[in-house]
């Protein structure tokens, strides 16, 4: 029997709520829990850190940074095909076609399978050469590359596992979705120190400790979508790989897959200008860049957390057409976007050492570390409103102009200033490149939802024309 498709059979609870409930009650219900994930996931990502810079040494810190490049090429073909799904999936119950959105369901769950063993394989079979190319160095590829091949064997667990929780946030169940993400967590930190320090696995085993912890999360998501008592769940006779909705997931899901292939990119060109002007302490500044940039995440997966508690409710009440609803959630998700990145500023302003001194007692590494986080959270504040901006694109399906946005904040105006600043500045200028990046950033993403705004507003027979954010 297929899903029906009246409201009031989903009860008063159902994710159809979306259209209705008031916007802050929703941002509460919705943002709260995806926000305690996503702290979840940085502070998993940072005990990780913490666990292998005091458990292993300063040197397997730089070997970790190595592996952002490829740690952010498995999340962009995994995101590619669970923020597309996600998005597609609240469009289409905004639509009142849950039919569709269970096909979504079985679709993404086919493709997170196919990413994971293909783009896993090579990846695994080319290993070495990848890392090279990523800047390692003789000293830092035997952490580098012990850590990776057991993070790509386990990479079709982690697909499944972000790709569904994706899923399951976006058809009405935010706080699974935080449960699960907790899960992980706290197995990822009973298992990282039992493997580092007990087993003496050193970094291999913070990847195994993360890709276990992943798998028990995973077998709990799996099952609320086997479950006929979820909303939306797997259904063996509809359709697990569709041509129209694949298109639909690639062209959403474009937008945060390339931002991930930017920052890929751009973290190589990072690292190999701290190798060059950070002379004999080349490999300990790419060790402090690995530790400013996973503070920096810890206060943008709170951001993170805020647009994926927005994106069910813009993309639900964009497909109907509800588009003073659609305003008032992006204008708080910017405020929200704004607070959070401004406190990142401060504790980053004023504690610096304290904040470094959690991943090592090296005293080089502190203090470079220390200029690192003086120079680059100098703009840090205006990160938040960018990042909200750019989702809210993606999340009423206008992937072109969030696949600009995150270009220009990570490849366009960044590149060509890591090219230029450390001529005159030295490493100073690395870390200064990527301040001015993120203020030329946020004045085009803010210039560019005010242009958006004042033509939705004529499209949508809005009765007024202001541009402004705050109607």
């Amino acid at each position: 029997m297929s899903h029906t498709n009246s409201p009031a059979a989903a009860g008063n609870k159902s994710p159809l709520s979306l259209g209705t409930q008031s916007i802050t009650k929703l941002l509460i219900q919705y943002s709260v829990p995806a926000i305690i994930a996503s702290v979840a996931t940085s502070l998993y990502n940072i005990i990780d850190s913490i666990f292998i810079g005091r458990g292993v040494g300063a040197m397997a810190i730089a070997g970790l940074a190595i592996t952002f490049p490829l740690m952010n090429l498995l999340i962009a073909f995994c995101t590619l095909v669970a923020v597309g799904g996600a998005t597609i999936s609240s469009i289409f119950m905004g639509q009142k076609s849950l039919d569709r959105a269970t096909d979504v369901v079985n679709n993404v769950m086919s493709l997170c399978l196919i990413h994971a063993v293909v783009f896993g394989t090579l990846s695994y079979v080319f290993l070495d050469e990848i890392l090279l190319f990523f800047g390692a160095t003789a000293e830092t590829i035997p952490y580098a590359r012990e850590f990776m091949q057991v993070i790509l064997l386990g990479t079709p667990v982690s697909y499944i596992f972000i790709g569904l929780n994706n899923l399951m946030r976006a058809t009405g169940y935010p706080r699974k979705a935080m449960v699960s993400a907790l899960l992980s967590v706290g197995a990822n930190v009973v298992l990282a120190p039992i493997f580092i320090f007990h087993f003496d696995w050193g970094i291999r085993g913070a990847a195994l400790a993360t890709i276990c912890s992943q798998g028990v999360a995973c077998v709990w998501v799996v099952w609320h979508f086997m479950s006929r008592s979820s909303f939306i769940h797997f259904e063996l006779r509809r359709r697990w790989f569709t041509p129209s909705i694949i298109k639909r997931i690639y062209a959403i899901g474009m937008s945060p897959f390339l931002m991930n292939i930017c920052a890929c990119v751009v973290v190589v060109f990072i690292n190999k200008a701290l190798l060059d002007y950070g002379a004999e302490a080349g490999n300990l500044a790419v060790g402090a860049y690995g530790i400013v940039n996973r503070t920096t995440m810890f206060f943008v997966m709170i951001v993170f957390g805020v647009t994926q508690g927005m994106q069910p409710i813009l993309g639900f009440n964009y497909g109907a057409r509800q588009w003073s609803r659609v305003k008032s959630t992006l204008r708080i998700g910017i405020l929200l976007g704004l607070g959070v990145t401004t406190a990142g500023w401060l504790v980053t302003e004023l504690l610096p050492d304290t904040v470094t001194a959690l991943f090592t007692t090296d005293p080089t590494l502190i203090e470079i570390a220390r200029t690192g986080f003086r120079i680059y959270f100098i703009a840090f504040p205006v990160v938040g409103a960018q990042i909200v901006i750019q989702n809210y694109f993606q999340s009423v399906g206008h992937p072109k102009i969030s696949i600009f946005l995150s270009l220009t904040r990570q490849l366009i105006f960044l590149i060509p200033l890591l090219l230029i600043l450390p001529r005159y500045w030295g490493i100073e200028g690395v870390w200064a490149s990527m301040t001015g990046s993120d203020i030329l950033a946020a004045i085009l993403a803010i210039v560019t939802v005010i242009i958006s705004i004042r033509r939705e507003n004529i499209r949508m027979g809005a009765t007024t024309a202001s541009p402004s954010i705050t109607e």
